[in-house]
């Protein structure tokens, strides 16, 4: 059985933190010993199965000199095999004791500086092809590169008197048709393109009144709410704030939008896939690796709203075959290259080839 440990560093839940929590979960179903390590107020602290074990370290900064070293005593005490860091802090303040014979693994999901923060590891892991090109690019050795991409969990759908509770709740009618988009608000995320695509929209759709739900926080929070009044469209868009589920959000809308001006991978179109919505997105890079434009989603260039409104309006009144067409072969593509079983696999398979042992 082959043990290992996961550390993060950050405080608020996102895409690698939701990542870890999953990836943990299941490599503790698979006879195998998973620990995370990370800030005491971090969210994953609540979210973390009770059954996980968990170890708790500041990680105020990447030169917090204190955590460094309560990270190489619990490396030393608990004598993982694979020590697995996620995003820059994580990776810093890693340092494999040299009398141990772990593993130390940087997992990426994004374009990060390496230098001075992941060329210490043993080996990487890119979520994407372009990542891994960028690491090896970078000076990493190709064959300790690692392509593996990230899963989204196929769950329940949310019932009917959810959704209509939920509707009632933001005051959405119940004939409205409703575009999801969530995100952190910053620049990369383009929510700033969506609402100016939102605004050349018509209000109705066949006499169906049209919503923008955009779940979210974020350092442009005041600038898109001061936008969404300039453009006059505050009425139709309904702020959700941020969700760390957002299962019920996905169920209840009718179309997904990624308005990504920089996008890695994009978890949020795995997501809408497993809750079989469709996909209109922009061409950033990760996107452009798992969407077939016209057939598992809609391709649209990046920091262009006039383009964006036009696919959505006509996709919307295409109809509901369609949507379903496109969410079916969006479902194929997240069940054969993105499903749990595929991605864990791949973990357990890297650990064995880094170890010699058997996961």
């Amino acid at each position: 059985m082959i043990n290992s440990v996961h550390i993060i560093g950050s405080h608020q839940m996102g895409g690698a933190e939701r990542f870890l929590m999953r990836l943990v979960r299941e490599l503790n179903q698979h006879n195998h010993r998973a620990v995370a390590i990370i800030r005491p107020n971090s969210p994953l602290r609540s979210a973390l199965d009770g059954n996980i074990e968990q170890a708790h370290v500041p990680m105020r900064n990447g030169c917090d000199l204190l955590s460094l070293l309560a990270i190489r005593r619990f490396i030393n005490r608990s004598h993982p095999q694979i020590v697995q860091t996620y995003m820059g802090r994580a990776t810093r303040l890693t340092h494999v004791p040299a009398k141990s014979n772990a593993i130390h693994v940087a997992r990426l999901g994004g374009y990060y500086k390496i230098k001075g923060y992941y060329e210490h590891a043993n080996a990487w892991v890119g979520n994407t092809r372009g990542l891994c090109d960028y690491l090896i690019k970078n000076g990493m050795p190709v064959q300790k590169v690692y392509l593996i991409g990230n899963f989204a969990e196929v769950g329940e759908p949310t019932s009917s008197e959810e959704l209509d509770a939920l509707r009632r709740s933001l005051s959405i009618p119940e004939e409205a048709l409703i575009l999801f988009s969530l995100g952190r608000f910053n620049h990369q995320k383009g929510f700033e393109d969506l609402l100016e695509a939102f605004s050349l929209l018509p209000r109705h759709i066949d006499t169906r009144p049209l919503y923008l739900c955009i779940a979210g926080e974020g350092p442009l929070k005041q600038a898109l709410h001061s936008q969404a009044d300039r453009l006059e469209i505050q009425d139709r868009v309904v702020w959700l704030g941020w969700q760390d589920n957002p299962g019920p959000y996905y169920d209840f809308a009718d179309v997904l939008v990624c308005s990504s001006r920089h996008e890695t991978l994009g978890n949020v179109i795995l997501e809408a896939w497993s809750h079989n919505l469709p996909v209109i997105s922009t061409a950033a890079p990760g996107p452009m690796e798992i969407i077939k434009d016209g057939e598992n989603g809609i391709l649209l260039p990046c920091r262009n709203p006039e383009k964006l409104a036009g696919a959505v309006e006509q996709i919307l009144r295409a109809g509901p075959r369609l949507w379903q067409t496109f969410a079916e072969q969006g479902m194929r593509t997240l069940l054969s290259q993105h499903s749990k079983g595929a991605v864990v696999k791949k973990y357990l398979e890297m650990y064995e080839e880094l170890t010699g042992m058997d996961a």
